[in-house]
């Protein structure tokens, strides 16, 4: 079996849930990083609008995309 190798930011979370398996916290820290991706996936939105590579009739494209797995 092939060893996994955690990243620091992974290492940095198990040391610092190590202590504490309080339900409540797991759920809070869920909050937290969803946030955080959230708004980085909204800042870069944003990058792409002002520089004009994201119009609306880009967004429009993508909500008629059929972007699912055709079943055999």
């Amino acid at each position: 079996m092939e060893a996994t190798i955690l990243n620091p930011i992974q290492q940095h979370l198990l040391m610092m849930f190590a202590y504490d398996s309080n339900e409540e916290h797991l759920k809070e820290m869920k909050e937290v990083l969803a946030k955080h991706f959230a708004k980085k996936v909204d800042d870069e939105m944003d990058i792409l609008w002002n520089e004009g590579k994201i119009t609306m009739d880009v967004i429009e494209e993508w909500g008629e995309e059929h972007m699912r797995t055709p079943y055999k």
